[in-house]
């Protein structure tokens, strides 16, 4: 029968399971008709997997639920959360034990059907598939994954980057603005010499920057890769800093973040002022995201070797930086430029020669 407990508003059941030893759990309900189904529902599936060796049936809305929980730590699961919405519109109520190939392949049809891109396609696909992982790995459930291993090619991702002329313009029209002109040059001068990502800039502390020795730091529960690094300052980087440090010692002397208001509150919102400032510059198709990608292409297009960029971006790989790879077709040329030595070794002298020994053999046939 559920009971009650004095530190929980819901109802708990307690009940034999297939290993033989009672379990007491929490029915997640507070209605106790729900709860008393539940343990029934539990009970059974207990004895037919104690008695048969039978798998209970799993449904989709179980599996999310569990993996969701478990999982809240994510930088994701706002989104997971998300995408669950638009899986379960397909799955909801499907038993996972019966699910097979095609109903995946349906729900990508259906997907692509209504207009939606195929990295936002496999990134939903991949969450069914790394749940059903999850639960087999963790819960120990026998249900297949036809999920696994079924991604959409994705068109080359979006690479905008502008010139330094460009940034100049795009700044002074931020500095133009009534309400972001505290901040808004400052973050596109920081991220132009950073190349660091919106929310890291914006979540920065000034417990974190060290201008001395010219550097600012940012731990794993900060970074998108979920691993610390050290960001080095520039001249640029460092004066947009102590611009901030000025507008802090004048407005807010004890606010703990780089970027805030006159009250010393944390900026949150930065894209409808970029946007505007974007408009009076004359910047088309260009996004926030994209000053990081700036970043990477001056300092490509300036010569700066792939594994330097990486570690200055925080890429996990280096394969995200070859999208900038061919902002440098000098160091291509140099390379192609050493085949002129090794042909010149290999006999590349003796090319007349061989070719009117070649001419000369075909005039004998």
């Amino acid at each position: 029968m559920p009971y009650k407990r004095k530190d929980s508003p819901v109802w708990w059941v307690s009940f034999i399971d297939a290993r033989g030893k009672r379990v007491r759990r929490a029915t997640g309900t507070t209605n106790r008709k729900e709860a008393s189904a539940l343990e029934a529902k539990w009970k059974l599936e207990a004895y037919r997997t104690r008695q048969w060796g039978e798998q209970p049936a799993k449904q989709f809305e179980e599996l999310m639920v569990a993996y969701l929980k478990a999982t809240t730590d994510k930088r994701s699961h706002d989104k997971d959360l998300q995408r669950t919405a638009t899986l379960r519109r397909h799955f909801g109520g499907k038993l996972l034990n019966e699910l097979v190939p095609t109903d995946v392949r349906s729900y990508i049809l259906m997907r692509q059907q209504e207009g939606i891109s195929p990295s936002t396609i496999n990134r939903e696909t991949a969450l069914l598939s790394a749940a059903i992982n999850w639960a087999i790995r963790e819960l120990d459930w026998r249900i297949p994954n036809p999920a696994a291993g079924r991604k959409l090619k994705e068109p080359e991702g979006w690479l905008r980057w502008i010139t330094p002329i460009d940034a100049e313009k795009l700044i002074a029209e931020a500095g133009h603005d009534s309400q972001a002109r505290q901040w808004l040059p400052d973050f596109i001068h920081l991220a132009l010499n950073t190349g660091c990502r919106k929310e890291e800039l914006l979540g920065l502390e000034w417990s974190r920057v060290d201008l001395e020795v010219g550097l600012f730091f940012l731990e794993a529960r900060h970074t998108k890769a979920g691993k610390r690094r050290s960001v080095p300052l520039n001249i640029a980087a460092k004066e947009a800093l102590r611009s901030r440090l000025i507008f802090r010692r004048k407005w807010c002397p004890t606010s703990p973040w780089v970027f805030c208001d006159r009250k010393g509150e944390r900026v949150r919102n930065v894209r409808r002022s970029f946007e505007t400032a974007c408009q009076r510059a004359n910047i088309e198709d260009f996004r926030i995201h994209d000053l990081r990608h700036t970043c990477a292409a001056w300092l490509v297009s300036a010569g700066a070797p792939l594994p330097e960029v990486r570690d200055l971006l925080g890429h996990s790989t280096v394969k995200m930086t070859e999208r900038y790879a061919h902002l440098a077709p000098e160091n291509v040329r140099a390379a192609v430029a050493k085949l002129d030595s090794v042909g010149s070794r290999s006999g590349h002298g003796r090319g007349n020669e061989a070719l009117q020994d070649l001419t000369n053999d075909a005039v004998t046939i």
